[in-house]
């Protein structure tokens, strides 16, 4: 990330601003991205070039917990095969341990850690557009199924090429560093899948009523509307910037 990118992170991320000792979650950004160069001065390279040799270290650490704890995709039971084959890897049992005894901590866990997460509720998410945007498609699916179950066996379903858009979204998801025109053209898909689910709901509600749907169904239609409103505006100006910028569907 550039320096500029990186405040912009610091100001959409409430775990971010919470790790900077922030207070509570601000919607201007902390401090002007020129201060980054400042503080690489003040810090010196000897402390810079040690700080990222902690986290190289750090990460081949947390590398080699995850081929160790390494689970299948939770949506791979009910997606379609022809992505969920391709999850499973397989690891060296000798070469796992051989790597371990490669990396040794630098210090031992000592007494007890207490976090308080109090200006970042758990169920505010990072908020990235693209896993957002899959979200709200997943909740627009659901509210399909819904309204449409009265005209089950009468009325032909519409089609929401869920698979489809599920495949799109997985294919830049698990990438670890997926470029920035990559994530851009993932957004304008899953932009297009919601604007269709929000339409063929439309369509259903002249036939279906909305008590069909429980209060909680009914109030995540109302915040996927605005989400896509304000994700469909960012993606034409090319911008991560918006007043009242919805973070979590759930909120």
């Amino acid at each position: 990330l550039s320096d500029r990118e990186t405040v912009e992170q610091i100001t959409e991320n409430p775990y971010l601003q919470y790790f900077i000792g922030l207070p509570e979650f601000q919607e201007k950004a902390p401090f002007d991205h020129s201060l980054m160069t400042r503080f690489r001065k003040r810090l010196g390279a000897n402390i810079i070039n040690e700080l990222n040799e902690w986290i190289v270290s750090e990460e081949q650490k947390r590398q080699l917990e995850e081929e160790n704890n390494n689970d299948d995709d939770p949506h791979d039971d009910t997606d379609d095969d022809d992505h969920g084959s391709d999850d499973h890897q397989t690891s060296d049992p000798a070469s796992e341990e051989k790597s371990t005894e490669s990396v040794s901590p630098r210090t031992q866990n000592k007494g007890k850690l207490i976090l308080d997460a109090t200006c970042a509720p758990a169920d505010i998410a990072y908020p990235t557009d693209l896993g957002l945007l899959n979200e709200a498609r997943e909740k627009l699916e659901h509210i399909i199924d819904v309204l449409h179950e009265p005209h089950k066996g009468k009325l032909r379903k519409p089609r929401t090429y869920r698979k489809r858009a599920r495949k799109d979204y997985l294919s830049v998801a698990k990438q670890r560093k997926a470029g920035a025109r990559k994530i851009r053209k993932a957004v304008g898909k899953q932009l297009g899948y919601v604007k269709r689910d929000l339409k063929i709901i439309e369509n259903l509600l002249t036939q279906s009523s909305l008590s069909l749907l429980s209060k909680d169904e009914y109030r995540q239609l109302l915040v996927i509307h605005e989400l896509y409103r304000q994700q469909a505006e960012m993606y034409k100006k090319k911008t991560h910037r918006i007043d009242h910028r919805i973070v979590s569907i759930s909120q």
